[in-house]
């Protein structure tokens, strides 16, 4: 006959015989304990408790992995926000200089005409224009006030063809930004109206010939462009007085 067990109780195996063998008489049983243990409310309590514990910990090692990440969305962010506003801004700078100081003299290809000359950047180019054979004088005061109020960044101060680029960053300029100045801002100043035409020109710069719209040659520091119009036979300018400039 078989008698349960209650938890936490140690099991007693009775092993009995008797001299004769029989088995339905004992005259003397021994007894011998081997213990089983089943797990206590209190260490079932205690597991449960510990379970509860890993899992609360892997839930706030998840969060705190996903407030990582989200820190490091957001700081990305932000930093190309950054660099976004510090390009468009400094373009806008740039473009638009300090506030115009002469209505009459509105910005020209984002180049504006600025109360003072700038000095940030500062190199000269030459230019040369030939038109039917003759030279054409490239005056002075182009892209200047006439009141002396205001400069744009393009400008000739003398009837050389000096072009001064005067600006307050480094930026690129083109022969067409300076021809604009002159032919929207200036055509007073014998603005020849066979530059806006695109065909029967010969351009060269430093003495090679320039292949392509001329409108797109960069001004660089002393540059040599020269311009020929239905004038064959003209020699490009290699040499140039520069003097201090």
């Amino acid at each position: 006959m078989h008698r349960r067990i209650p938890p936490g109780k140690a099991m007693v195996l009775l092993y009995c015989s008797n001299r004769e063998g029989n088995t339905n008489h004992y005259e003397s049983c021994s007894m011998s304990k081997q213990p089983v243990h089943y797990p206590s409310k209190y260490q079932r309590r205690q597991e449960r408790r510990e379970g509860k514990q890993r899992r609360e910990q892997e839930r706030l090692r998840a969060a705190h992995r996903r407030r990582i990440i989200l820190a490091g969305i957001i700081i990305g962010a932000a930093l190309v926000l950054a660099v976004l506003l510090y390009f468009t801004l400094g373009q806008s700078r740039s473009s638009q200089g300090q506030t115009a100081v002469n209505p009459t003299y509105p910005a020209v290809d984002t180049i504006s005409c600025d109360q003072l000359e700038q000095t940030a950047f500062h190199v000269h180019a030459h230019l040369s224009v030939y038109i039917d054979g003759k030279a054409v004088s490239i005056p002075a005061g182009i892209g200047i006030a006439s009141d002396n109020s205001c400069f744009y960044w393009l400008h000739t101060h003398t009837g050389d063809g000096v072009i001064h680029i005067e600006a307050p960053s480094g930026r690129a300029f083109t022969l067409g930004n300076f021809l604009d100045i002159w032919g929207d801002r200036f055509p007073q100043l014998g603005y020849p109206s066979q530059l806006d035409q695109s065909t029967g020109w010969q351009v060269y710069v430093n003495g090679k010939p320039y292949t392509g719209d001329f409108h797109s040659i960069p001004l660089q520091a002393h540059s040599l462009i020269t311009l020929a119009y239905e004038s064959p036979g003209v020699k490009p300018d290699t040499t140039f007085n520069w003097g201090d400039l």
